[in-house]
């Protein structure tokens, strides 16, 4: 969907990640995340890799709230995800989290752009009434207290609720037909729809939570041994009898096999290559290129002024520097102090 879309930076929610730091999903995109838990929340920001460097700065407030800050064409652009607490979360949670996302906005110095890409968890209602210069009249469903946070938050900043300005009703379209956000008594019968689409289009998974594996050594073989599995599976999804079941199984110990073969294989060789020279070059690059990947900032180049704001100018970053020698060279340090304090109970001892 992302490359679909053409689109260059992306806020994630719900990303259920334990861990904090960046890392290269390929199809030239890197993914700066942050969560505590691997069964709930989580967040992050997905970036083109053409502006990872132009990354100067990464907050990560919570697993609710984090934010990027980056330097395009000499324009300060902060970009802050948030995953606000669902409709039957404690007020307490909703309440905090809301004040990490205040504070992370009132961080930002004045004149910087701002665009939050977060799922509000609410529903700002149809209509503005008394609420224009925050919303357009294109919400839907009612108000409720999760969208009232989330005018009122908007009040507060001078922001706007921008996909309310334009009639969007159709959140899906494929083959002429459209699907329109639905009302909850229709949720039910909606759901269900979805479900039994999803099972005959994509067929039904084991439901085990499969861990990520390494599929370098994957050769033509295990490739088009798993493509006909797969294809099988589907099949049998589709038609439970007896004999689609056993194509099945028998394709499934056909990819064991060949995975098995090309595994070994590849370890083979690798090990053969490690051996050598170029092969602990290659260990040693492969090395670098990790550490790199997960590094949030490529290259330390901010400087600040007194108010926190970045300078981008070369005359701003010069006069930057001159004010913060001046300060350095002129500015008593602790040891002078307390001599000089020693220096002065003596002279009225005497």
């Amino acid at each position: 969907m992302r490359e679909r879309r053409k689109v260059d930076i992306l806020c994630v929610q719900e990303t259920r990640w334990k861990g904090s730091k960046a890392r290269s999903i390929g199809a030239g995109f890197k993914l700066f995340y942050y969560g505590v838990d691997s069964k709930r929340n989580g967040l992050g920001v997905v970036l083109k890799e053409e502006f990872v460097r132009n990354v100067l700065e990464v907050k990560r407030v919570s697993d609710r709230v984090m934010s990027l800050k980056l330097e395009i064409e000499g324009v300060m652009l902060n970009v802050v995800s948030g995953y606000a607490p669902k409709v039957g979360c404690e007020l307490e949670e909703k309440e905090r989290f809301w004040i990490e996302l205040d504070e992370v906005m009132e961080s930002i110095p004045t004149g910087e752009r701002v665009v939050i890409g977060a799922d509000f968890n609410g529903h700002v209602g149809e209509g503005n009434t008394g609420d224009e210069e925050v919303m357009g009249k294109f919400g839907v469903k009612e108000r409720n207290l999760e969208g009232q946070m989330v005018v009122d938050f908007a009040k507060r900043m001078d922001m706007a609720v921008v996909n309310t300005y334009e009639e969007h009703r159709v959140t899906y379209k494929s083959g002429g037909n459209s699907t329109q956000v639905v009302l909850p008594d229709d949720w039910e019968t909606t759901a269900e729809v979805i479900r039994e689409t999803g099972r005959k289009v994509l067929g039904v998974s084991s439901g085990r939570r499969k861990e990520d594996k390494e599929t370098w050594w994957w050769n033509e073989e295990v490739q088009d041994s798993i493509k006909r599995m797969r294809l099988a599976k589907k099949k049998w999804d589709m038609d439970r009898t007896e004999e689609n079941r056993q194509e099945y199984k028998k394709l499934q110990r056909r990819v064991k096999r060949e995975v098995s073969k090309a595994r070994q294989k590849a370890y083979d060789e690798l090990y053969t290559r490690l051996d050598t020279r170029e092969g602990e070059k290659d260990l040693y690059r492969l090395a670098r290129q990790r550490d790199r990947d997960g590094k949030d900032v490529q290259q330390v180049r901010v400087i600040k002024d007194r108010d926190g704001r970045v300078l981008t100018s070369e005359e701003g970053v010069q006069r930057r520097w001159k004010e913060y020698f001046e300060e350095l060279m002129n500015e008593e340090n602790e040891r002078e102090k307390r001599v000089e304090g020693v220096n002065s109970v003596e002279q009225k001892v005497d």
